[in-house]
């Protein structure tokens, strides 16, 4: 458990250093309680996971959302009840202490946001991984296309649109869309290479006009930081793992804990998911 007002430690770890981690090292710097920032653009070519941790009384009808509705809610990984270790995502991976910062929901309403969960923990709690588009970011740099809110140190923008989601027992609501500049020649380049990364959602939705998808304000997104877009770029969206956020909080559920926008799990499993199914069959061994 992470030491009591942590968030107001005087021997922070800043983002520059976390750059040149391990996703384990980075995730035990998140422990310790010396790093609770965004987690863009750290271990890179490791995929990075939102999350939502429900009771196990909703987690199927949940779960049932996230197959419905794939673009947003990519299911990378669902622990067992009560478990809070993520064993097919990696090793020594405690998600009540391994993510920069949490978000907690009681009847709908968003109550805390605190950097440690062990104090909440339930042994009805399921945690369910979905797929982030920070993941993809690696491939975009690797590939000479900026990344905005990387270069500037900020939390990705995300915004609300009016794209209806289909439901699943009490969940339901609209999308959430993350934006990135995009320079006008290298647009058909992100669709490609985003589009290769099914679990971290994927192609963009939309392009252009924030207008077309219900996004009022580029410069006033409901989470995160503002970016700028320049002349010669164009605003592309894709679809958001905070969307289940805006699910969680319609469904207005006793209880229920997500990461802060921006402050992802960082998972030991590559980017591509290539080497999970051998996490799973190490996790099956060592259960059966």
């Amino acid at each position: 458990m992470k030491a009591e007002g942590v968030g107001m430690s005087s021997d922070k770890a800043n983002y520059q250093d976390q750059r040149a981690l391990s996703a384990r090292q980075v995730r035990m710097e998140i422990r310790a309680g010396r790093y609770d920032r965004h987690t863009a653009g750290l271990a890179a070519g490791k995929l990075q996971c939102n999350l939502a941790i429900l009771p196990e009384a909703y987690a199927l009808d949940f779960l049932r959302f996230c197959q419905r509705n794939p673009k947003p809610c990519p299911v990378v990984g669902v622990s067992d009840t009560g478990d809070p270790y993520m064993r097919t995502l990696g090793e020594d991976i405690d998600i009540r202490s391994d993510v920069p910062r949490y978000r907690v929901f009681r009847d709908g309403a968003f109550t805390e946001e605190v950097t440690d969960i062990s104090s909440l923990w339930r042994d009805d709690l399921v945690t369910v991984a979905l797929g982030c588009s920070f993941t993809f970011e690696n491939a975009f740099i690797a590939n000479n296309i900026p990344v905005r809110h990387i270069e500037q140190d900020k939390t990705v923008p995300m915004f609300k649109t009016n794209i209806a989601l289909t439901p699943a027992g009490v969940f339901s609501g609209e999308m959430v869309a993350t934006m990135r500049p995009i320079h006008k020649d290298r647009v058909d380049d992100a669709f490609r290479i985003s589009g290769a990364f099914p679990h971290a959602h994927g192609a963009p939705i939309a392009m252009g006009a924030p207008e077309s998808i219900g996004i009022r304000d580029l410069d006033a997104p409901d989470w995160g930081d503002p970016v700028p877009v320049k002349s010669d770029e164009i605003p592309v969206y894709w679809a958001c793992g905070v969307t289940p956020q805006n699910v969680l909080m319609n469904a207005r559920l006793p209880f229920c804990i997500t990461h802060a926008p921006g402050h992802m799990l960082i998972a030991d499993v590559s980017e591509t998911l290539e080497d999970q199914s051998e996490n799973q069959t190490q996790h099956g061994e060592k259960h059966a």
